[in-house]
């Protein structure tokens, strides 16, 4: 079959709670992914990638918004605003079919009135997209309903999947395709459920044990009062890494459809995740904490090739692009007028591997603005930045937390939040989070700093203490 169109057509493929190291490419010595990392190998891998909220409903409201989350989707359970302009209604008017399938969580819907996975999502809710089948929220893999439709298309009411979530819903991706109008360019999100919790796979999948991983050097000695802790979360990972196993076939499906239908070098793939998942890492489960493991996602570009030099394929990208930027250097790449209003960066041009101009953030700004409870993991709000050369600065309210250098220490295992040699560095990155909360209109209360000697305002009142400029001698 020729190609069909030859306007450039686009699919976010997007995970659920996967974290970047978890994928061969970024060198997870456990995992077989490889599909993905066939699309690292011939794309631009964004290897620094971050989460700018790493929680399910705000990271999903930035990246089809391109606004930050303290202005478009605060926290677990709120909904989209309604009249919040998508990726989806900017690539309708520009000519392209849009479709949605899978995953949503931007409805609004609680728990506690029961069971999400029958919530039905109305079409004025849908985000603008002409196709639309997914589901609220489920995690039920193999339990899992959809509804939704689109003109064209007709509309369903919730029918249970039969078999696992990742097949079918991979089923009904490749469904789409076959049956779009074919007069448009596409736009086609696949947003699935795994590896978020609970970590349940297919059994041909289960090819992982828990006791032969290697475990990254932050987790917790495998000693008592940690041994049920660690045996948990190494029955957790080898499960994780099953389902990711899983989601990489599907991926190879897809990967064979465009190619066998004479659509892959007219289609620019981008593969990401929402947020991490801890998984043990410092005693922390899941995420809403600003460790590595929660907030790194990957952010892989490829597909249609952007380069016409083969030789710059498989490129490792160091900047620390958000998933607030996935919506503007989607339109970047597909050469689309970017919204005036939306807050993110377009790094397409680092995609094409074009020489410029252009000024990219030195730094990303993560936020955690009403926290969802999880029992091992955070539940306070914070704010912080990372940085492109390497470290990571984090404030409660109105107390500084974690500071570390992320070059020396990738596994976060000295906090200098609170150390005198790190006085000069937590200034700089202290008015670069100060600038964040300015530019983005967030209300969040940092500690207030005296600059001219760095300790944090009333310390010495309080305590009476004197200040020196040498530890020596004190």
């Amino acid at each position: 079959m020729g190609r069909e169109t030859k306007k450039t057509n686009m699919i976010w493929i997007m995970a659920d709670q996967l974290r970047a190291d978890m994928v061969g490419c970024n060198g997870d010595p456990n995992v077989h992914t490889p599909n993905i990392d066939a699309l690292a190998q011939e794309g631009v891998n964004f290897y620094r990638a971050v989460s700018t909220y790493p929680l399910c409903c705000p990271a999903r409201g930035t990246m089809l918004t391109g606004i930050y989350p303290n202005r478009c989707t605060l926290g677990h359970e709120y909904r989209m605003p309604v009249d919040q302009k998508t990726i989806a209604n900017v690539l309708s008017e520009a000519g392209y079919h849009t479709a949605w399938i899978g995953k949503w969580h931007l409805d609004g819907a609680h728990e506690h009135m029961g069971r999400i996975a029958f919530h039905h999502v109305p079409k004025q809710r849908r985000g603008g997209f002409d196709y639309w089948m997914g589901y609220e929220n489920n995690n039920s893999q193999f339990d899992c309903y959809v509804h939704g439709g689109g003109e064209g298309f007709g509309e369903i009411s919730p029918r249970k999947l039969e078999g696992y979530e990742t097949d079918c819903l991979t089923d009904i991706f490749l469904r789409y395709l076959e049956k779009r109008p074919k007069d448009k360019p596409f736009f086609a999100v696949l947003s699935v459920q795994p590896p978020h919790n609970p970590y349940v796979a297919p059994e041909r999948n289960r090819n992982y044990r828990g006791e032969e991983l290697k475990l990254r050097p932050n987790m917790l000695p495998e000693m008592p009062p940690y041994e049920e802790f660690n045996g948990r979360m190494r029955a957790n990972l080898a499960n994780a890494y099953a389902m990711i196993e899983n989601y990489d076939e599907n991926v190879g499906r897809i990967v064979d459809y465009l190619k066998e239908n004479g659509l892959y070098e007219d289609t620019v793939i981008l593969f990401f995740s929402d947020h991490g998942d801890a998984h043990g890492a410092h005693g922390q489960e899941r995420k809403t904490n600003p460790l590595e493991e929660s907030i790194r996602v990957p952010f892989i570009v490829g597909g249609k090739r952007l380069s016409e030099n083969p030789e710059l394929a498989g490129i490792r990208m160091p900047h620390v692009l958000a998933t607030i930027d996935i919506a503007p250097t989607s339109l970047g790449l597909l050469g689309i007028r970017i919204p005036k209003e939306w807050e993110g960066c377009d790094y397409s041009l680092l995609c094409h591997r074009k020489s410029n101009s252009f000024s990219y953030p030195t730094s990303a700004y993560i936020q955690n603005i009403i926290p969802e409870h999880h029992t091992h993991s955070v539940e306070l709000p914070w704010r912080g930045v990372v940085t492109m050369d390497g470290w990571k600065y984090v404030c409660l309210e109105g107390t500084p937390w974690m500071l570390f250098d992320l070059n020396q220490d990738p596994y976060e295992l000295r906090n200098m939040a609170l150390c005198g040699i790190a006085r000069e560095k937590r200034a700089e990155l202290h008015r670069q989070l100060e600038g964040w909360l300015e530019r983005t209109g967030d209300k969040f209360i940092l500690p207030k700093i005296n600059f001219r000697n760095d300790l944090y305002e009333d310390t010495r009142e309080t305590f009476g203490y004197p200040y020196y400029e040498e530890d020596d001698g004190i």
